[in-house]
């Protein structure tokens, strides 16, 4: 038998399957995570995260997508790690190191400096990222930006009444964004940001802290709201800070769900 525990938690909806691979060893392959992930068959989650060793900072975060694709960067998960370990933690991910602390409901995690250079994003090709000359039916001039990730934001006048479940999996693959993309429609109340997000790898997804960075970032460029500013998500409320040339703060809260145990070879 490879039973091992693992802990089970959520940030505004979106939740985790958290391994520490410190204490117990652990490979999964892509089959593998995607069935971990899996709700019926499976434990159940958006992300599978794997927790490792780091020569950079205190933790390694390894992030699986629901259908077992890895990828960069997750700032829901983030704040869950940072509050499930407690204090300050330095995460390192694949896209890059970031802080985490932790706080009585959740975490603040500062997510690192954004990034809008087509290459960075990326784009198959040059273009003004703030102002995007392309469109998808009535989706129309989006910006994009990389936040460990890669997200590209519609601001429109009601986010509610766009058909992001048909849409988002047609942009999210589209050959514009060679690494696909988490795709983010956002209308702006009250300066206040509302957010629905299509994740790639995932689907329609109750929050998701990149994206909500994103949007914020890309929202307060085009001048459409100040820092701080409130991110409301389907799953709960966000708050990001950003000022230009400097680090994206996102806080919010999060929450433990449960601990168990699983024999990771019924896994494969």
């Amino acid at each position: 038998m490879t039973t091992g525990r693992f802990h089970k938690m959520h940030g505004l909806g979106n939740d985790f399957v958290i391994i520490d691979a410190r204490e117990q060893p652990i490979e999964l392959s892509t089959a593998g995570a995607a069935a971990i992930a899996d709700r019926h068959a499976g434990i159940g989650c958006d992300q599978l995260i794997i927790l490792r060793s780091s020569s950079e900072a205190d933790v390694r975060m390894q992030i699986f997508n629901a259908d077992g694709g890895e990828v960069e960067a997750c700032g829901n998960a983030a704040r869950c790690v940072a509050r499930l370990l407690g204090d300050e933690t330095r995460i390192e991910t694949a896209g890059g190191i970031i802080t985490g602390q932790a706080t009585e409901e959740g975490a603040i995690v500062d997510m690192g400096v954004p990034r809008f250079d087509w290459q960075s994003i990326p784009l198959a090709y040059a273009m003004d990222s703030m102002n995007m000359p392309v469109g998808w039916e009535d989706l129309q001039n989006p910006a994009a930006v990389n936040v460990g990730n890669p997200h590209v934001i519609f601001f429109v006048g009601d986010s509610t009444s766009v058909e992001l479940d048909r849409l988002g999996p047609m942009i999210e693959v589209d050959p514009l964004f060679p690494e696909k993309v988490n795709v983010n429609v956002a209308d702006i109340a009250e300066g206040a940001i509302n957010l629905r997000v299509w994740e790639r790898g995932v689907g329609l997804t109750r929050a998701c802290g990149t994206g909500a960075c994103a949007t914020a970032v890309a929202a307060i460029r085009r001048g459409l709201v100040s820092s701080p500013v409130q991110v409301n998500l389907p799953g709960g409320t966000l708050v990001i800070r950003w000022k230009e040339g400097g680090t994206i703060h996102m806080q919010g809260p999060t929450t433990y769900v449960f601990a168990g145990e699983a024999d990771w070879a019924q896994f494969p």
